[in-house]
């Protein structure tokens, strides 16, 4: 009886200091991914946070923190300290990244934010400051949006919300997806105020913030030019032309908008 209480107590010792043992490296392990950067998404115009799930999805499967942001499109300031709080209240780094509009939104969102490591511009806009997306819009041929919009919905505060027309949704904002699902991203379209997309950019983080850029060369909301043109400027990293793609190409491209943001998480690059 003695012995097998001698031999269930070394057991027991043996159980603890294996316990102690491993305790190190499971906090080390979780010491390396919180340095991993979150990445938060950021929609833009007519389209709402679900627009990113099948990046969001590929970017979880590579064990990344998202965050897909419900951007309210009231205005580029607005809408950037809205986002900014957001990366505020992530604990290490952050990758921002954009699409269309969500670009101005970035942009202003980071300047001064010393934990945003790198921004993404997805068929977005990289404006300057005093540019705003319709300046942008304007300055190169090829955007065919003002016939695909809707007549716009008066606001209580004189404001007006803009909608794409749902049967020129598909055509316009994303030829290359199904068309059962561009039906469904028509009807769940969230409106931008007009004066949102007049408003000038009060800052331009792509300046001191590493960035990288991919687009469609099929895009008619943003000219492919007109992209092209804020690539170049902000010294991109890399940027990326998908062939045959439309505005939404993290809906019609998934893969290679993750791999690029992948790349731009892993980077330690600095803005030139």
């Amino acid at each position: 009886m003695t012995r097998l209480f001698t031999l269930a107590r070394a057991f027991a010792i043996a159980c603890i200091a294996a316990i102690h043992l491993t305790a190190p490296a499971s906090t080390a392990s979780a010491a390396v991914s919180s340095e991993r950067p979150t990445i938060v998404l950021v929609h833009g115009a007519f389209a709402e946070s679900a627009s990113w799930n099948d990046v969001a999805r590929e970017l979880r499967a590579r064990s990344f923190h998202v965050i897909a942001v419900a951007n309210p499109l009231r205005g580029v300031k607005l809408d950037a300290d809205y986002v900014g709080a957001v990366v505020d209240s992530v604990k290490g780094p952050v990758v921002l990244v954009g699409h269309s509009y969500g670009g101005s939104v970035i942009s202003a969102a980071a300047q001064g934010k010393r934990n945003v490591k790198a921004l993404v511009f997805v068929a977005a806009f990289a404006p300057e400051v005093g540019e705003s997306a319709a300046d942008l819009s304007g300055k190169f041929p090829g955007s065919t949006l003002g016939p695909a919009l809707a007549p716009p919905v008066a606001l209580a505060d004189g404001n007006k919300d803009l909608y794409i027309l749902q049967d020129k949704f598909g055509s316009q904002f994303a030829a290359d997806v199904a068309p059962n699902t561009t039906h469904l991203m028509a009807v769940s379209q969230r409106p931008i105020t007009q004066s949102a997309l007049a408003e000038p950019a009060p800052a331009a983080a792509w300046k001191n913030v590493p960035s990288w850029f991919i687009y469609g060369d099929r895009d008619k909301n943003i000219p492919p030019a007109a992209l092209s043109f804020m690539a170049e400027r902000a010294k991109s990293m890399k940027t990326i032309v998908v062939k045959g793609a439309s505005h939404v190409v993290m809906i019609s491209r998934p893969g290679p908008v993750t791999r690029l943001i992948v790349e731009a998480a892993g980077s330690d690059a600095q803005q030139p």
